[in-house]
This record gives C-alpha cells, sequence and structure tokens, in this order.
C-alpha cells in the first residue's frame, strides 16, 4: 500500500514539474487557455486532479487543493480564504486520541503507531492554519487591502476580514483544554500534542487576532475618513459643472456663519487673580499695597485691681450716645431728605469739613443705606462711583458714593 501511494505522488510531483509554467499561467489568469497546449497533456493534469472543469461548458480551471498549496507556499497577498473549521478538526483530533488509546490497551502497536503519526499530522495541520489565516489577515492589513483599487471595495474587504476575524475568535471558544487534558490522560505523547501544542497554537492565535482586529478598526475609520472626503470632493466638482458661474460668497460678512466655516478658536475665560500661581505674585503685592492700612483696635490690658465690695443700691439710668460719625451719617440722610436732591458723600464730607478718614466715612454711609430696614431702604437710592481693576476682572474700586431718593 505505501508503495503504491510513493509511486502516484512521483507521478504527481514529476507532473507538476514538467507542466509548472501552465500551472503558474492558471494560477495567475484564473483558467487554462486550451488551443495553447497539447490535449494529452491536460487531460493526464486533469486525471492526476490538478486541472478540472466544473461543467462541460466551461474552461479547465486549477483544483482547489493546488491552488491553496501554491497560496501557501508563495504568501500571495490576493489570498482571502481562512479556514475557520476548527470545530470539525477537534473532533477528528478527538477521535484519532481514542484510537490510539485502543489499540495501545489492545497491543496492536503497529496501529498504535499509525494512528499517532495521523494524529501528530492533524495536530500540526490545524496550528498551521491558524498560523496561515493570522499571516493572511497581517498581509492584507500590510498593504491595507491594495489588492483593490477604490476605496469603497477597501471598506467592503475591511468588512469581510472582520467577519472572518470574529468567525475565527468564535471558532477558537471550540477548544476544551479540560476535556482535551481528560483524553490525553496520563500518556505523555497525548498529552504533548493536545494539551502544550495545541495551548501554545490558541495563545499565540488569539493574541495576534485581537492586534488584526484593532488594527481593522483603524483602517476602517480611515477608509471612512477618505471615503466621506472623496464624496465631498465629488460633490462639488458635480456642483462646478452644473453652475459654472458659481462664486463662493463672503461668509465673514453673515450674521449666522455656517458650521463649515465656523472654526473660530474659543474665547479665553475671564482672568481672576491665583493666590496659588507665582507669576502673579508682583500684581497681588500691588494690589494689596494700594489698599488702605486697616488699623485694628487692640483689646485694652485691664490691670489687675483689688477686691471691693459688691455695690448693690440702685444704679443710674445710662443713656446710650451714638458715635459722632454715626450722627454725621443720619445728619447726611437727612440733607437729602430735607432737599431732595442727591448729594456725593465726599462733596458733604468736604462742606462739613468731616475729620474722619474718607474711605471710612463711605463705609459708614454705606454700612447706613444697608442697616435701614426694607420699608425705609426703598426711598433711598445708592450709587456707587469708581474704577475697574486693570489687571484682574471682577474687581471694582469704589472713589465715591451718591445718595438720593427714589
Amino acid at each position: 500500500m505505501s508503495q503504491v501511494l510513493i509511486q502516484a505522488g512521483n507521478r504527481l510531483l514529476n507532473a507538476l514539474g514538467r507542466h509548472s509554467e501552465l500551472i503558474m499561467q492558471a494560477y495567475v489568469n484564473g483558467t487554462v487557455t486550451e488551443r495553447d497546449h497539447s490535449p494529452k497533456v491536460l487531460e493526464q493534469l486533469v486525471q492526476l486532479g490538478v486541472l478540472w472543469r466544473p461543467d462541460p461548458d466551461s474552461e479547465l480551471r486549477l483544483k482547489s487543493a493546488v491552488r491553496t498549496l501554491l497560496e501557501g507556499s508563495l504568501q500571495d497577498e490576493r489570498s482571502r480564504t481562512i479556514n475557520a473549521n476548527i470545530g470539525a478538526s477537534l473532533a477528528s483530533l478527538k477521535t484519532l486520541a481514542e484510537h490510539y488509546k485502543e489499540a495501545l490497551h489492545y497491543g496492536r502497536y503497529n496501529d498504535a503507531t499509525a494512528h499517532m503519526g495521523d494524529l501528530t499530522e492533524h495536530v500540526y495541520q490545524l496550528t498551521e492554519s491558524l498560523s496561515n489565516s493570522v499571516r493572511v489577515m497581517f498581509s492584507r492589513i500590510a498593504n491595507e487591502f491594495g489588492y483593490v483599487a477604490s476605496v469603497e471595495a477597501k471598506i467592503r474587504e475591511n468588512e469581510l476580514a472582520q467577519g472572518q476575524v470574529t468567525e475565527l475568535l468564535y471558532q477558537l471558544e471550540c477548544f476544551r483544554f479540560d476535556e482535551l487534558s481528560e483524553i490525553a490522560g496520563s500518556n505523555r505523547e497525548l498529552r504533548h500534542l493536545l494539551v502544550v501544542s495545541l495551548q501554545k497554537s490558541f495563545s499565540r492565535a488569539a493574541q495576534e487576532l485581537s492586534v488584526v482586529q484593532a488594527r481593522l478598526l483603524d483602517l476602517l475609520g480611515r477608509f471612512r475618513e477618505f471615503q466621506g472626503r472623496t464624496r465631498l470632493l465629488k460633490g462639488y466638482l458635480l456642483h462646478m459643472e452644473q453652475q459654472p458661474d458659481f462664486v463662493p460668497g463672503n461668509y465673514t460678512r453673515l450674521s449666522q456663519v455656517p458650521v463649515l466655516f465656523n472654526q473660530a478658536a474659543s474665547m479665553l475665560k475671564p482672568a481672576f487673580a491665583d493666590v496659588n500661581n507665582v507669576s502673579h505674585e508682583a500684581q497681588l503685592q500691588e494690589v494689596v499695597g494700594s489698599l488702605t492700612q486697616l488699623h485694628k483696635r487692640q483689646p485694652e490690658q485691664h490691670a489687675s485691681s483689688p477686691d471691693s465690695d459688691i455695690d448693690v443700691s440702685e444704679q443710674d439710668t445710662v443713656s446710650l450716645t451714638k458715635d459722632p460719625i454715626h450722627r454725621e451719617v443720619d445728619s447726611f440722610f437727612c440733607a437729602v431728605i430735607d432737599t431732595g436732591q442727591p448729594r456725593s458723600a465726599l462733596t458733604y464730607y468736604a462742606e462739613q469739613g468731616l475729620s474722619f478718614d474718607p474711605e471710612v466715612w463711605i463705609y459708614q454711609v454705606i454700612g447706613g443705606f444697608q442697616a435701614l430696614n426694607d420699608t425705609d431702604k426703598q426711598y433711598f437710592a445708592l450709587e456707587p462711583h469708581g474704577r475697574v481693576d486693570r489687571t484682574f476682572d471682577g474687581n471694582f474700586y469704589i472713589n465715591d458714593i451718591t445718595l438720593g431718593l427714589r
């Protein structure tokens, strides 16, 4: 039996070598030009399973097995064949493993050796199929699907590749290493094939497929961007062909600018003092230095006095009198009421020749207005006068106030 297989294989390989030019032309062109070759040669290749005719009216083509062999050996980037039938391969592995264990149990060592050879070949075919699928994906990504011309075709190829990656990841879920480990048992050869080799291939393929999936999504985004720009350009060219006298308007003069042209940068937010920013230290010191010095009243230190008797006799009535500045604030309000005209606080201060600090006087006038109840406050109007700080927004310095009647 083995000698017959060897002779048949030699005839096939010799035919492939003698007619290599014909086979490569069929691989590149897709079909065989029968008028350029001898009918006897074509019939021989058909009998050897190299060529086949799908129907009586069609041309000769390469068998899929030969095309797959050439695609894998030449690493043809046009190859889009992905073998995702992992479930059937795993079922075959499990069956061959059971055959091998049964042959060992009954002492049929020749059969066990043959089953182990078949099992080894199936395992290596499965691992090679996984690596070939990943290689095909990477080769198609590396040239950005350069075997098709248009962006739309690249997008379709990308979507096809994403579907194949998803199917491969789904097929990888068929691996059940706990079940394979149980089948292998304590047999060292089976554990090496079914657990160690397959687990390495599984981990490598899963990791590489995740990278492929990320790159495919990135490429799809780029292709979508190219497609959008191409459509925009084609639309503009079509518009110019239909309306050759079209002139773009001056969009800067429009009150409602289209979003396409409204690309102005955002305005800065209002500035404010940042006490934690070292670069603002000089400006902060200048602002603080321009403020009026505050005099804090120091608490009086009472000297200790000897104890004295408590006087429980009737005390005189204490009359509370206002401070002079409070009396002057009341006089200022009364003067506004008497004249009925608005008056400036500093003007009144100068007319009366008051000796208080001007800033303290302005504070007292504002405090007197705020101390009024809501009923009395509604008869007066208080208007501040001052300037805005040139360095920091939101800071207003009051220089004078005007009090009037509503």
